[in-house]
């Protein structure tokens, strides 16, 4: 579904990401890791259009990303959550989660205005399914409450749940597991895999080695911009280059 060429991202003289390739298939669940500042998030930023490519080739179910903007990007079925939290603080959960539908929903402004029929029922089914995915997630019960006085890791699942509520067919979640508790982890994992299991596409960048390791089909490694190992977790858990510049530090 998502294939990436010889990416590189330079910022001035650094090059952020380095000559990286790989490519996700339907229904598995990538994960990028590697030491604060190795890459991922800047990856992540030139797939979804954040950043432009220094060079290279992003493409999504055979069309090209590049030079496309953020919407457009998400228009295609990628949607995506940021690492420093991109919830709107002020509105309340469901709020959050119906603004994932606003390029999906059809409405005109008169129609929204008057409160016509079409509008009523668009609005009524919007509501129903971001409920779906509230309580997907374990927190349809907090819909009501204003998103910025949430923990920070009922945070993060609102922001999961406007990434899911679009039928994206591909999801890229930016460090999802921050500030969970050991079963909000356990129960995120549980959520991944279902949807892995519909033929929906997730990437992640994830610190949180016990998630990352038991829901992963395939792990890239990062290191100051470019693959230091890719493979199955096992092969990852393994791998001796890894084990000095990352998973031996813990």
């Amino acid at each position: 579904m998502l294939r990436v060429e010889h990416m590189t991202v330079c910022f001035g003289g650094l090059a952020a990401v380095n000559d990286l390739s790989f490519h996700v298939e339907q229904g598995e669940i990538f994960t990028m890791m590697g030491p604060n500042g190795a890459g991922k998030t800047t990856a992540f930023n030139a797939i979804t259009g954040f950043v432009r490519p220094t060079a290279g080739q992003i493409s999504y179910k055979g069309q090209s990303l590049l030079d496309r903007a953020p919407n457009d990007i998400a228009g295609l079925g990628i949607r995506r959550t940021f690492q420093n939290n991109g919830i709107l603080r002020e509105m309340t959960v469901l709020e959050n989660v119906l603004i994932g539908l606003e390029l999906l929903i059809p409405h005109t402004f008169w129609g929204t205005v008057m409160g016509t029929p079409s509008a009523r029922r668009a609005e009524r089914e919007a509501v129903a399914k971001s409920r779906v995915i509230l309580d997907r997630l374990g927190i349809d019960d907090l819909r009501n409450r204003i998103a910025g006085d949430l923990p920070f890791g009922h945070q993060r699942l609102v922001e999961i749940a406007r990434a899911l509520v679009a039928d994206a067919r591909l999801i890229m979640l930016d460090e999802p597991a921050v500030g969970l508790s050991p079963s909000d982890r356990n129960h995120l994992g549980i959520v991944l895999r279902g949807l892995a299991q519909e033929g929906i596409a997730i990437v992640l960048v994830e610190h949180v080695q016990d998630l990352v390791m038991a829901v992963s089909d395939r792990i890239l490694v990062l290191n100051y911009g470019k693959c230091l190992a890719e493979g199955t977790p096992e092969v990852v858990r393994n791998d001796e280059a890894v084990l000095g510049a990352y998973l031996g530090q813990e």
